[in-house]
């Protein structure tokens, strides 16, 4: 248990796959209980234990995860956050990942994956940036390499 129990405090008892709160008194064997889940970004890279719920997990196995953007944000052509994240850790640099109609909805979207990021790949300092273009404003994340 201590495995977990490390896991769980470094990621905040946060499931790094539904962003969700995980219930350290749940039981393992429920759905919302936590575990452990070993997330590689690439074959070459070092496997790295996440936090994640139980049913969250075994979902994974069988299809490839993906992270929701929230309803509330307005973003158009939203990008795959999984494969975004797996590039810039493996690559770093700048990636557009969504347009908005407006730049209140764009800077929304930026802060919004910030943070997220910051869950979903810990330890990558990730930034955000929202410039105008074509009447519309976009959104891209860059990181430097690790």
């Amino acid at each position: 248990m201590s495995l977990l129990d490390d896991v769980a405090e470094r990621d905040g008892w946060r499931c790094w796959v539904c962003d969700e709160p995980v219930d350290p008194d749940m039981s393992v064997n429920d759905l919302r209980g936590p575990s452990v889940d070993s997330r590689t970004a690439d074959r070459k890279a070092k496997v790295a234990e996440r936090l994640a719920h139980r049913g969250c997990n075994s979902r994974k196995g069988a299809v490839k995860v993906v992270i929701a953007w929230p309803d509330h944000l307005y973003v158009a052509e939203p990008a795959p956050l999984i494969a975004v994240a797996e590039r810039l850790e493996r690559k770093g640099g700048r990636e557009m990942v969504g347009r908005c109609p407006n730049e209140r909805d764009a800077q929304e979207a930026a802060d919004w994956l910030v943070d997220r990021f910051s869950r979903l790949v810990p330890g990558l300092p990730v930034t955000a940036d929202v410039r105008a273009g074509g009447g519309q404003f976009l959104v891209a994340l860059a990181a430097g390499r690790r």
